[in-house]
């Protein structure tokens, strides 16, 4: 089980949890001493946003055929935040020992415990350190582990994380989320929560949300929504830029200028240096079914 006593969680989802789960919430111990008064932020940090596509022994592309592709990817990335969307515990747990020591997560199942997906968050425990995380459903019920009241295909959630940068004391929030893939309404009234919830937060902190959110970028009322919570599209404020592919290629060729569905949002004193879409692959292998994004920033 995590050690929690240095981690602030809210205590009402806590308390629910514990009530109803035995299974860890993070992969191994967390730990976080308490945060300088100020503090700054230390060199760039290298983000991602990756739906994993839930492990399966199906072939083609079975986990077992995607599992050291996807290890691959990552270890040569070398990233400081991961947010990912469809992973299963065990698939998380075969992540995190591709990944190695220095590389922690925090999430739970979106039906709770360690059933169901995961919209997991990774993070390189050598740069940041967890000061408080939560989770909540996206459901006229938000608190309620696994509810569903917008006629969704299946539940969703939100994983957010405020962390400290241990490269100078400054601190930030991450939330990481996966919309529903068929329902418009679902996704509008996600959309609405999500910025609701942002509103909530401490609003001098810089925060990035991560996610796939089942619609494209400027084609949808869901991209709206989120910029009207304040946020920007990193892809669109970067200083420099990949080239554009459909983020979702279903294991097809890839779609060049396709839609981006998957985003990584920020709040505008974020500085970006580069914007990427990821098209690594090993022998013909994708590690997943979706193009993982990237973002190289600076919090300010």
């Amino acid at each position: 089980m995590p050690i929690l006593s240095r981690v602030t969680r809210r205590m009402g989802l806590k308390t629910a949890l514990a009530a109803t789960i035995s299974v860890p919430l993070s992969s191994t111990a967390l730990s976080a001493g308490p945060a300088p008064a100020g503090g700054h932020f230390g060199g760039p940090l290298r983000v991602m946003s990756f739906n994993l596509r839930y492990a399966s022994a199906a072939e083609p592309n079975s986990w077992a055929a995607r599992r050291p592709v996807m290890c691959a990817l990552l270890r040569q990335e070398r990233l400081h935040v991961i947010g990912t969307q469809e992973g299963l515990y065990q698939q998380l747990r075969d992540i995190e020992a591709g990944l190695g020591a220095p590389y922690d997560w925090i999430g739970t199942g979106r039906a709770g415990g360690s059933r169901s997906e995961f919209t997991a968050v990774f993070y390189d425990t050598r740069r940041l350190a967890p000061q408080e995380y939560d989770h909540f459903w996206l459901s006229d019920t938000p608190d309620v582990i696994g509810s569903n009241t917008w006629g969704g295909s299946c539940v969703r959630m939100v994983t957010w994380i405020r962390f400290r940068d241990l490269d100078g004391g400054g601190e930030f929030y991450v939330l990481n989320t996966h919309l529903d893939n068929r329902s418009r309404k679902a996704r509008a009234h996600a959309a609405a929560l999500i910025a609701q919830r942002v509103w909530g937060l401490d609003r001098t902190l810089p925060l990035l949300v991560t996610g796939d959110f089942n619609v494209p970028a400027h084609k949808k009322p869901v991209y709206d929504t989120m910029l009207g919570a304040g946020l920007v599209d990193t892809w669109e404020t970067a200083a420099e830029r990949s080239k554009l592919y459909a983020t979702f290629h279903g294991y097809q060729p890839l779609t060049p200028d396709g839609d981006r569905i998957d985003w990584i949002l920020a709040t505008p004193g974020v500085t970006v240096h580069r914007a990427s879409v990821n098209t690594f692959s090993a022998d013909g292998q994708f590690p997943s079914d979706h193009l993982p994004v990237q973002a190289s920033l600076t919090l300010g």
